[in-house]
């Protein structure tokens, strides 16, 4: 068993730990047992996953005398819908969940928003674990309680902050990850570096790919948590510096609302505007022109997107993207809300962007499609 990385996170709202590494589920059972007064826990488990983790799952479960009620769901965005809320929480009352009990997510990053929102709003808020099972899920959406699903004015813009008990990221479960999914959770990891962290993108620069592998997979994990663990203390309900978060974000979400459905991974769409982030901060006069070449450089070598004619689910236009980033939810004063940076590590916040300007930038970025 690799050695487990055991990261607290200090929410206004209360703490918990994220307990990282191979095998953290079956080597933390004793935490889910202390959680669990009747007895029992409720899992919303990924189909997909079940698929994989089943056995690994139930045997964790067992081995800490816990009697496992199984609620499967299929994952996807399509899941985070009021259709799907409805039905997991007529399930959830179904089984007559109580407020001290655990309602725990296992799966990715759709499962654990669609869970935590309901165990959020069931009965007024039941207690919450996320168990995540993608590269993506374990060092972002797991991690700092935003829960919600989507609608058909865009994603996540219902939902409420909901933090969890517990959490445990357990790198086995990401064995049977393919090459895509891991590069999807990669780019969380290269934008905690961005954002605030400019050693640990140099790290990963020097790494490449090698930085998801074995124990510096275990180690690359909770560099990213320990990040995002410092901005959720400091700004739980992203009213200032947890804004900083979504840097490459309002371009990525416009890419996921105007991809052709099921054509393109959240990971991929974060990359790309990552790498757009810094070529519009160059052109704004704000970054060297060398940050930006290095980011874009990196996220190529490693296999992601940086620039919007890798992306799959297209054509993109301008004037669709432009529209999508304007209803984005962190906007405010009808001000389209970014996060620039004035180089590597050096990433703020800014409602001052000139649409004007931004709509040129678009333009010139779709030319090369």
């Amino acid at each position: 068993m690799s050695v487990l990385r055991v990261i607290e996170v200090n929410a206004a709202s209360g703490a918990y730990e994220v307990v990282i590494g191979r095998d953290a589920l079956s080597a933390r059972a004793d935490r889910l047992a202390n959680r669990a007064p009747r007895g029992r826990v409720v899992i919303v488990a990924d189909s997909h996953a079940l698929k994989h983790h089943k056995t690994r799952l139930t045997q964790a479960f067992d081995a800490a005398n816990l009697k496992i009620e199984l609620i499967e769901i299929e994952g996807g965005e399509s899941a985070k819908s009021w259709r799907g809320l409805e039905a997991l929480c007529d399930r959830l009352l179904d089984l007559n969940v109580e407020r001290s009990e655990p309602v725990i997510a296992f799966g990715g990053g759709t499962v654990g928003d669609l869970t935590g929102f309901a165990s959020a709003v069931l009965k007024r808020g039941t207690r919450f674990i996320q168990i995540p099972t993608t590269l993506l899920a374990q060092v972002d959406s797991s991690v700092g309680g935003k829960t919600g699903i989507n609608t058909q004015h865009g994603k996540n813009l219902i939902g409420a902050f909901h933090q969890p008990d517990l959490v445990i990221a357990d790198t086995a479960f990401l064995d049977t990850l393919p090459r895509r999914e891991v590069l999807a959770g990669y780019a969380e990891i290269v934008k905690a570096g961005l954002i605030q962290d400019a050693p640990l993108f140099d790290r990963l620069e020097a790494q490449g790919v090698d930085a998801v592998t074995g124990d510096g997979l275990v180690q690359a994990v909770a560099d990213a948590v320990a990040f995002k663990a410092r901005i959720v203390a400091e700004d739980e309900r992203e009213s200032g510096e947890r804004a900083l978060l979504n840097l490459g974000h309002t371009f990525g979400h416009a890419f996921e609302a105007e991809a052709e459905k099921g054509a393109l991974v959240h990971g991929e769409a974060v990359a790309c505007g990552l790498a757009l982030a810094f070529r519009f901060s160059e052109r704004q006069g704000l970054c060297a022109p060398e940050d930006a070449r290095r980011v874009e450089r990196h996220l190529k070598a490693v296999g992601l997107p940086a620039r919007i004619s890798q992306l799959p689910g297209g054509p993109y236009t301008s004037d669709r993207l432009l529209a999508r980033m304007q209803d984005d939810k962190k906007n405010s004063g009808g001000a389209i809300t970014l996060i620039l940076a004035r180089g590597i590590g050096n990433a703020f916040i800014t409602r001052d962007v000139d649409h004007k300007d931004l709509a040129a930038f678009l333009s010139s970025e779709v030319e090369d499609q």
